[in-house]
């Protein structure tokens, strides 16, 4: 076989389906019988210069497939295969691949470069491979060395760095590494081809360069040559220059003072005079240099310092990087508010001015009013959008007692523009509205821009605007929205919306109607739209209406039901509206069940929802499986007891969800739905858990299935045994080792990795929640059971307490499981709870705390442990 692979590889790639599947047929019975001699044989094909350069192109693919893939259980059945793998074959394979890096074929150099990558990921983190670095360093080191090799070198040590930890290199290692790639970024260095790689590999390698950034000669020629190569006369050299500056700027943030004028000439430059892609990222340091300051903002409020948090380069800057950004705004293409996701000068400009207005606050104001001024009247249409495009930009950031009064004096201007005969401007006006109403319209605000007086007139534009073109009638959806948000919470007896909502209703149905445009966004935005205004609706005033909608939106779902389904196109646009119209069942039942008036209206029309429910469920499509699975959560939720009825005929597609481990978002809502109906049933979901306990604890020993359902399946476990009490006793030889098992792992997730660190978070918070809910159903009268793991469970809750990385929810769930402990175990856990004292110092902080919840579940459970301690 390993010497017919060349014949094979080429009729993989056959234009005939019969040769180039038997062809397929072939290599994966060669990987399968022999994976050893399989990679070594492609591998050798890879490195044969007299090989056809097809065939060593999918050797290289294969190879690197071999060795990885998106699935991590995947991932890690490869990485075990070539772990184990005979070490001599390991080794020619190896030296195979650094071989082919000095090949002539440069599609064979970048498929090596790849593979070489992801042996390193396998083997330099388990400290093998030690001499690779030195092997790819000597490449660059020779004198003779050519270019095309330096190339091939400095990729693949760019690759490496992506792939590994800074942990894994020593710092030897990496100030070699360092060295390798700045002298081949070296004005010297005659290749582009070189230049260009080594700056690529810089931007993999700039992780790895803390204690080089810390030492100031290192820094200085680091900074040095980056900024030499961003003048450089090739564009994708200096492109891929400003992207080492942008990762630097949030890398390195502290250590830029000595060179921010350099930087400023030489992004200003670029913004002004240089091909677009090279601005674009020019701009994007300026953005990187504000995220860093907002979030050191931030961070310093949250900790009261009073001091100044950061080296304030964005307040430094301002007189010139404000108009720097106005003069980018005017750079807009012809045809960009129809495209999705553009992306260009215009934009990034608008964006990064709206950064720096949450960096600086009321500052900007003066410094972009006066372009606004000049520019908002004028005949050019580019010149009319800029000017909003400027000032809806700067909504977020400055007060609303600053913002507010130019709001009052220009919101007639805003009315009027949404007439204008550019859609450019139209379009851009509509999101600045929007804009206004998410941050200076509040019901509860003293500043609010909408009042009695102002809002028909603005309610009277977006009905007429919103059967404007596509494009717009999507922003005035999103203006709407907000306009609706503003005024939750506000008075309970009355809403200043009220009078307008079935108008705005009517409209928003109609938007969702609208055939005119083949994007889905815009019948998106109008339910989602439609859904916020149920939502912030004062239900006093407006149940009959939001019953009529309740009915309109069942028959609009009723009638997706009925479509010719003809193609898979056809099938996904029904989807699509059945997930949509689901949404909006999901929050008309949520909104009516707030109140014991408007409950009955959903016991009415239960019957009819679930049927719709259910037959939504027979079209079998994960996006509505989904939404059709929330409104059912909500639907059991406001029925209650009730729910048990529709339980047998519902149970197979809660099963159906359960078992959904492709789609896991599917298996995490049908986890929180069981949680659901364990709420509204108590222990007339007994006939049903035996399956679902059974499911839970198989999800739970899959590796396959997303680790983030984990979480939700324990704290279900504590929903089911809440649900039925005492009946839970038979599932607890199964669940206790799992609830022991998890908390184990905890202590396994590394602390450097942030989301690792969420993980670990919702993984003790899950458990705490199994446990409470498990020992609140046994209380009454199987709290012995639990006994002989109380001890266990204290132990976890002390190592999880004295984390420092724990967020307030899991130290909420902890105090609570503390005190259901205390309470069901009762004098049980007198001598525990003599020996672990971890808790009085615990109570004590939370009792201290600003979250009245925690505040109230501290006391709680001090309560608790004194009945024990002096019973």
């Amino acid at each position: 076989m390993a010497m017919e692979i060349t014949q094979i590889l080429l009729a993989a790639q056959s234009a005939d389906g019969q040769i180039r599947t038997v062809a397929e047929e072939n290599l994966k019975q060669f990987q399968q019988q022999n994976l050893p001699l399989f990679i070594h044989s492609l591998s050798t094909e890879l490195s044969s210069e007299h090989k056809p350069p097809e065939s060593r192109r999918l050797a290289g693919l294969i190879l690197k497939n071999s060795l990885d893939a998106k699935d991590a259980a995947r991932r890690e059945e490869l990485t075990q295969s070539w772990v184990s793998m005979d070490p001599s074959i390991k080794s020619q394979v190896k030296e195979s691949l650094l071989l082919t890096l000095a090949s002539l074929v440069s599609e064979a150099r970048h498929t090596s470069c790849q593979v070489i990558a992801k042996v390193a990921s396998i083997e330099i983190p388990r400290r093998e491979w030690q001499e690779l670095i030195v092997k790819l360093l000597n490449n660059m080191t020779q004198p003779d060395s050519p270019a095309p090799l330096k190339q091939a070198t400095l990729e693949a040590l760019g690759y490496v760095c992506e792939e590994i930890s800074p942990q894994d290199l020593e710092q030897e290692q990496v100030n070699a590494v360092l060295t390798a790639v700045v002298q081949g970024m070296n004005q010297m260095e005659h290749s582009s081809e070189v230049r260009l790689a080594a700056v690529k590999a810089l931007y993999n390698a700039l992780d790895f360069a803390q204690a080089n950034f810390e030492n100031e000669t290192e820094r200085n020629f680091i900074m040095k040559v980056v900024c030499e190569t961003a003048m450089a006369k090739e564009p994708e050299i200096r492109q891929a220059s400003l992207e080492c500056l942008v990762s630097i700027a949030s890398t390195y943030y502290g250590y830029l003072e000595p060179y921010m004028q350099t930087l400023f000439n030489l992004t200003s430059n670029a913004v002004r005079g240089d091909q677009e892609p090279i601005a674009l990222q020019a701009i994007e340091f300026w953005s990187s240099i504000c995220d860093e300051e907002i979030q050191i903002q931030e961070e310093s409020e949250e900790e009261d310092t009073g001091s100044s948090p950061h080296s304030n380069f964005i307040n430094q800057a301002l007189p010139v990087l404000v108009p720097l950004m106005l003069e980018t705004l005017l750079k807009q293409e012809e045809d960009q508010d129809q495209e999705d996701g553009v992306w260009n000068l215009s934009m990034a400009g608008g964006t990064c001015l709206g950064l720096i207005a949450r960096t600086v606050g009321d500052t900007i104001v003066p410094l972009v009013m006066p372009f606004v001024e000049s520019n908002i009247t004028k005949d050019d249409w580019r010149c009319r959008e800029a000017a909003t495009f400027a000032f809806g930009s700067i909504l977020e950031g400055p007060s609303v007692k600053k913002l507010a009064p130019l709001v009052h004096s220009g919101l007639e201007f805003l009315l009027n523009a949404m007439k204008d005969h550019s859609s450019h401007v139209k379009d851009t006006t509509a999101w600045t509205l929007g804009r206004i109403f998410e941050f200076l319209h509040s019901a509860s605000s003293e500043y609010s821009v909408l009042t009695a007086a102002n809002l028909p007139r603005i309610i009277a534009v977006l009905l007429e605007s919103i059967r404007d073109a596509p494009n717009v009638a999507e922003k005035v959806c999103g203006a709407i929205y907000f306009l609706a948000q503003g005024y939750e919470g506000g008075d309970s007896s009355s809403s200043l919306l009220t009078p307008y909502l079935g108008d705005i209703v009517t409209a928003l149905l109609s938007t969702a109607d609208r055939a005119d445009t083949s994007n889905p966004r815009l019948r998106s935005s109008a339910y989602e739209t439609l859904n916020e205004l149920v939502r912030c609706s004062n239900l006093r005033e407006t149940s009959s209406m939001v019953a009529q909608l309740l009915l309109e939106i069942m028959n609009r779902l009723s009638k997706t039901l009925e479509l010719q389904i003809v193609s898979s196109d056809d099938r996904e646009k029904q989807s699509d509206l059945q997930a949509l119209l689901c949404g909006v069942l999901q929050v008309i039942i949520q909104k009516l069940s707030n109140s014991d008036e408007t409950s009955s209206i959903i016991n009415q029309y239960a019957d009819q929802m679930m049927i719709l429910f259910l037959q939504v469920f027979a079209c079998r499509s994960s996006t509505v499986h989904e939404e059709a699975m929330l409104a059912l959560g909500a639907l059991a939720y406001a029925t209650g007891p009730q729910f048990a009825k529709y339980m047998q005929e519902f149970y197979k597609y809660l099963e159906m969800g359960l078992q959904n481990f492709e789609e896991y978002q599917v298996c995490s809502i049908s986890v929180g739905v069981v949680g659901d109906i364990c709420r509204a049933l108590d222990d007339k979901i007994l006939p049903y858990c035996d399956g679902i306990v059974s499911q839970l604890l198989k999800n739970l020993s899959d590796p396959v299935l997303h680790r983030s359902v984990k979480p939700p399946i324990f704290s279900c476990f504590g929903d089911i045994a809440l649900a039925i009490g005492e009946h839970f006793e038979k599932y607890i030889p199964y669940v206790i080792p799992m609830l022991q098992g998890a908390a184990d792992h905890c202590s396994e997730l590394s602390p450097d990795d942030d989301d690792m660190q969420e993980y670990g978070n919702q993984l003790r918070r899950g458990i705490f929640e199994a446990y409470s809910g498990i020992l609140q159903g046994f209380k009454s009268s199987k709290a012995a059971l639990m006994v002989p793991h109380a001890n266990r469970l204290l132990k976890f809750i002390e190592a999880v307490v004295s984390d420092k990385f724990r967020d307030e929810e899991v130290t909420k769930a902890a105090v609570a499981v503390l005190g259901d402990l205390a309470d069901a175990l009762g004098p049980n856990t007198k001598v525990l709870l003599k020996d672990h004292t971890f808790h009085v110092e615990l109570l004590g902080e939370c009792i201290q705390s600003d979250n009245d919840q925690l505040k109230e579940t501290a006391v709680w459970t001090q309560g608790m442990i004194q009945r024990v301690l002096v019973s």
